[in-house]
């Protein structure tokens, strides 16, 4: 069986995010655990503010109809996100929002996401962490989009202190956490047929 194909995201692009961080330590034990990895920024998909005006007129911009293809070019996706009040990141939101109105052919609707499996994690400095939000962006995927979701997901808080020199977790049992998480979304996602590149 050849190993599943598995994309990463954040959905912060600050310099220094503690989600991007978690994004590149979940690429690399994804790695470790031999998935096939391609890691993305949002950075190199910039879109506008969903508009239905702007999609009545020229149809979805050319960076989320890139994007839809790159989610489905895949059997799993990670993403790590931090919390915004109590949610998701504008960026991530908007990204999902562009991705659902992109229809080729003869698409059922939501297939970037119908089809393959997500894991979730959010890296945050409140002591809490952000459950909060992690809970928002698994409602979105799954209630608003269809997406399967695994239970498992990694919740950092103090993420100003979590990490060391090496970019590894500090606290064993989140390291554990992780390494499950990492388990559970290759399992799942061994089993999604590849799509024919």
């Amino acid at each position: 069986m050849s190993a599943p194909k598995i994309l990463v995201m954040a959905g912060s692009l600050r310099s220094g995010s503690h989600n991007g961080r978690l994004a590149a330590l979940v690429a690399k034990e994804l790695a470790l655990a031999e998935a096939d990895v391609t890691r993305i920024s949002l950075a190199d998909y910039p879109l506008p503010l969903l508009d239905g005006d702007l999609l009545a007129a020229s149809g979805p911009p050319d960076n989320a109809v890139k994007l839809k293809r790159m989610l489905g070019a895949h059997q799993g996706v990670f993403i790590a996100s931090p919390e915004y009040t109590a949610s998701v990141t504008p960026l991530l939101k908007n990204a999902i929002d562009w991705v659902t109105r992109v229809r080729e052919g003869n698409e059922p609707p939501y297939a970037a996401f119908r089809g393959r499996v997500f894991a979730l994690g959010c890296a945050v400095p409140a002591a809490a962490g952000g459950v909060r939000g992690l809970m928002a962006l698994r409602q979105i995927l799954e209630l608003g989009c269809g997406a399967l979701v695994i239970p498992e997901q990694i919740n950092i808080g103090r993420a100003d202190q979590a990490f060391d020199d090496m970019d590894n977790l500090k606290d064993e049992d989140l390291a554990s956490a992780l390494k499950e998480m990492v388990r559970s979304l290759i399992e799942l996602a061994s089993v999604i047929p590849r799509t024919r590149e």
